[in-house]
């Protein structure tokens, strides 16, 4: 990881980005990372769009807790990629869930196309953890932190009775990354 990454979360509310973007700064903060996290909806909180902004620095304070320019997007829906695919920095990552999204371009940003909601149904028969896989297809694509930090921080806001579940979803986020990367 370079001294801070800039990452902007996007999709559909109650996809579980706000979650996401909440667990990978209390991982890096595991780690000994500054992090702050912010968080956007609209009024129709479930279903409506939704973005969550997570800054992580190891060279130090953050003195502004607004993503302007990300490092890497990730965009859960077509919506989100729409809106927000295209702000990511030049020679960024932009991830995508080709579930949702149809016709990504890289344009300045190397693009990860990965059908996470689909794979989420077929590791646990649940798509509600696509947010889980794409937690990890993103921590691995980027090295944020260490995949035991992140599973630690995913277990620790999950709830109770559903670690096993959570468990394959980040195994399957974490192999479907490593597979694009070779």
């Amino acid at each position: 990881m370079s001294e801070r990454i800039d990452i902007r979360l996007a999709g559909a509310g109650g996809q579980g980005v706000i979650l996401g973007a909440i667990i990978l700064a209390e991982a890096a903060i595991a780690e000994g990372k500054e992090a702050v996290q912010t968080q956007s909806y609209g009024p129709e909180a479930r279903g409506g769009a939704t973005k969550a902004e997570v800054i992580v620095s190891t060279g130090g304070e953050i003195d502004y807790p607004k993503v302007v320019m990300p490092d890497v997007v990730l965009a859960m829906n077509q919506e989100s990629y729409m809106k927000f695919g295209g702000s990511v920095k030049k020679g960024g990552t932009l991830l995508v869930d080709t579930t949702f999204v149809e016709n990504a371009q890289p344009g300045d940003a190397k693009l990860y196309k990965i059908p996470i909601t689909d794979l989420a149904r077929e590791a646990t028969g649940r798509p509600l953890v696509a947010n889980i896989v794409a937690m990890a297809a993103l921590n691995e694509i980027t090295g944020l932190v260490s995949r035991e930090t992140l599973t630690n921080a995913v277990l620790a806001r999950v709830p109770k009775g559903t670690e096993e579940l959570n468990k394959k979803a980040l195994d399957a986020g974490f192999e479907a990354a490593r597979r694009l990367m070779g």
